[in-house]
């Protein structure tokens, strides 16, 4: 934005200085001539019958009151320009740090030294902006990394079929048709898990009133024939816990917790899923049995594309975005997700959402 040029702050507050200065010292010359001057007697014989008379002190008041203003003037200008400079030094700074930041440059950081004040708290302030600004830049550029790595996958499958059964069209035959649609179905499974990321990032939908007790037992029996091709014990359980949102998307939040639940674990293993009202909020809970996971890999599986260990490579392999959907869904809803894995192996999910 451009604006019209006009005073620094700097020359402002010098300024402000210098007039408070010669404020104060008109005020106190006035003073001395009020209660001191005012009593002498206007005669020649002065006070006592002794000379200096009040004209004479006046006169000689007067020189030196005019040197002392203009000294006083002086003091106030140069001391207010050393003063204001010094204070606006960690502004200074601030804008610089702001301006590289303008510029893209996200990796500086201000870290003003020195006890706490308004401008070191505005500068911490601006370090924690320009920190999660450069994490959440370079999340979005890996995530685009990662997002046109996976479609390529797919795509360069579909055009190398192609390309296949055009040079030699004797070669179609149903099992590279079988090939191509899956494929295909993987480019379409992951470019509608990333619309509803998107959708969930950006909080664009219809708030109403949902009961997650109701969403858990739908997305169970949704998945029950996979949980039961698999040997899997599916265990639903809980009270009514309603909350606000999107009954869309708070669906495939639970549905995507209760799959990953049952396609990441070990044969003739158990997902439990609970609901209950807690504290005015609603908790879903998530547990499944599988491998002991390793501390530092539970943080990482709610990010894009991040399967870790946990990777299949069945017909359910899916395409690295389940959590990242459940935590762009829950925090979309104003809500959290906690990870956790289980002493006995498996994973424990927990999401907590405002209650209505």
């Amino acid at each position: 934005m451009r604006r019209p040029p006009g005073l620094s702050a700097r020359l402002k507050l010098t300024l402000s200085y210098a007039g408070i200065v010669i404020v104060s010292g008109t005020v106190l010359l006035v003073l001395v001539w009020f209660f001191l001057l005012r009593y002498l007697p206007d005669t020649q014989q002065g006070l006592l019958w002794r000379n200096p008379s009040r004209d004479l002190l006046t006169m000689i008041f007067g020189r030196v009151a005019a040197i002392a203003m203009v000294a006083l003037t002086a003091f106030g200008l140069v001391g207010g320009w050393l003063l204001a400079g010094r204070m606006l030094a960690p502004l200074t700074k601030i804008t610089d740090a702001a301006r590289l930041a303008a510029q893209g440059s996200l990796a500086h950081r201000i870290r003003l030294p020195g006890k706490a004040d308004e401008f070191r708290e505005l500068s911490d302030v601006f370090d924690t902006m320009l920190e999660q600004l450069e994490s959440h830049v370079g999340e979005q550029r890996r995530f685009a990394a990662n997002a046109s790595h996976e479609l390529r996958t797919p795509l360069a499958i579909s055009q190398s079929l192609l390309d296949l059964a055009r040079q030699d069209p004797s070669k179609v035959d149903a099992a590279l048709l079988d090939r191509l649609h899956t494929a295909s179905r993987r480019a379409i499974d992951l470019t509608e898990a990333l619309l509803l990321l998107s959708r969930g990032e950006r909080g664009a939908f219809t708030r109403e009133t949902v009961d997650l007790s109701l969403l858990a037992e739908e997305a169970a029996e949704t998945l029950l024939p996979l949980a039961e091709q698999r040997g899997i014990t599916l265990d639903v359980s809980g009270e009514n816990a309603t909350t606000t949102g999107s009954p869309d998307l708070l669906l495939r939040m639970v549905t995507n917790l209760v799959q990953n639940a049952i396609v990441h674990n070990v044969p003739d293993g158990q997902v439990t899923v609970h609901v209950e009202p807690q504290h005015q909020a609603c908790v879903l809970r998530v547990e499944n049995t599988g491998r002991h996971l390793p501390p530092d890999l539970v943080p990482t599986l709610a990010e894009p594309f991040q399967r870790g260990s946990r990777a299949r490579t069945d017909d359910h392999a899916g395409v690295g975005l389940g959590l990242a959907i459940v935590h762009s869904v829950a925090r979309a809803h104003g809500g959290a997700l906690d990870l956790a894995p289980r002493p006995d192996g498996g994973l424990r999910v927990t999401i907590r959402l405002p209650s209505a």
